[in-house]
Formats: structure tokens, C-alpha cells, sequence
């Protein structure tokens, strides 16, 4: 059975905007606190959290749509890599982000799940309330 992570999230900023700040990667650290290499394209790297999390853009749709492999270092070496989908829809005044996450190895599920809470949306709210 595929492990899937299923979240929504409304945050105060517009999609276009919330789009942007998980592509830029001065942004992205202001939200997470710690440095990023990403970029608005597809065929990218992508290194968060001191290398811990690890992928390729694979496909990006500006403002809508970010398709990315990633992995952390609890995915045993033959785990394949887990695919991220991230999109962008207006909600009222503000921005909701839609985040499947698919195919997370057994032994990381519930921390990722997790840390998508505490690592990107809480800080992410937090973000933008300053």
C-alpha cells in the first residue's frame, strides 16, 4: 500500500505570493530559519535543513503547480525517491496551499507528516503574521 501525507493549509498571503516564497530561496529560509537551495524550474536541486531533505524539481507551473522528488535521510537506500505536490488555489482573501506527499517509506511517515506542520506551516503562518 502507498503511503500518502494529505494536507491543506489556508495562510494569509495570496497563491501567487505563497508560491513565490516556497521557490525563493531567501524566502523559503525566512520561513524555515535555515538555508535553501531551490529554484522556479524544472530539472532544479533542491537541499533543505543542512542537506537533510534532498530532491529535483521536476515539474513547476508558475503560480499554480510544484512537482518535486524528495527524500530525508530515515528513506533506506533503496527506498525510491518520495514525489511532493504542492498547489496553489485562491481562498477568499488569502491562499491555500494543497500538499500530497506520496510514497513516504514506513519509517518516515509520521515524522514527515509531522514536519510539515511544525518545519513549514507553522513557521509559514508565523511568517507572515510578522
Amino acid at each position: 500500500m502507498r503511503n500518502v501525507i494529505y494536507k491543506t493549509v489556508v495562510l494569509k498571503a495570496t497563491p501567487d505570493a505563497l508560491f513565490d516564497m516556497y521557490v525563493d530561496p531567501v524566502l523559503h529560509q525566512a520561513i524555515t530559519g535555515l538555508p535553501v537551495t531551490i529554484a522556479a524550474e524544472a530539472g532544479a536541486e533542491f537541499v533543505a535543513f543542512d542537506g537533510t531533505l534532498t530532491g529535483v524539481m521536476l515539474q513547476v507551473v508558475k503560480p499554480r503547480l510544484i512537482v518535486q522528488t524528495w527524500r530525508s535521510p530515515a528513506f533506506a537506500e533503496d527506498d525510491p525517491d518520495s514525489i511532493l505536490i504542492l498547489s496553489f488555489h485562491p481562498q477568499g482573501e488569502h491562499g491555500r496551499i494543497e500538499l500530497v506527499h506520496l510514497d513516504v517509506p514506513d519509517q518516515d511517515y509520521e515524522e514527515v507528516k509531522l514536519g510539515w506542520r511544525e518545519k513549514y506551516f507553522e513557521p509559514w503562518r508565523e511568517f507572515l503574521a510578522n
